[in-house]
């Protein structure tokens, strides 16, 4: 019998925005910081962030990566991460 090994299954992710007033996120790995004006979380899809006025989120589950958010949004962003390795790998990677 040969060992296999299994990697857990990526989190889908989506973004749905109801009237700029609600916004659900799904593939949400960790919610980094967060007040009133901005939300930054890491993502499947690379690091999200949401700017608006009287944001506060109203649902987070990160066992299923789910997250609501109610208040204005007024900008949506992602920031893709960086590069695993320093100048060299790459460079030469």
């Amino acid at each position: 019998m040969g060992y296999e090994e299994r990697l857990p299954a990526a989190k889908p992710h989506r973004i749905a925005l109801d009237e700029r007033e609600r916004l659900s996120v799904t593939g949400v790995d960790e919610v980094l910081c967060f007040d009133e004006d901005r939300i930054v979380m890491r993502t499947v899809k690379g690091e999200l962030t949401v700017v608006g006025e009287g944001l506060h989120i109203g649902k987070l589950s990160l066992d299923t990566g789910e997250l609501c958010v109610e208040g204005k949004v007024s900008d949506l962003s992602y920031e893709e991460a960086a590069p695993a390795g320093g100048f060299w790998s790459r460079l030469f990677g």
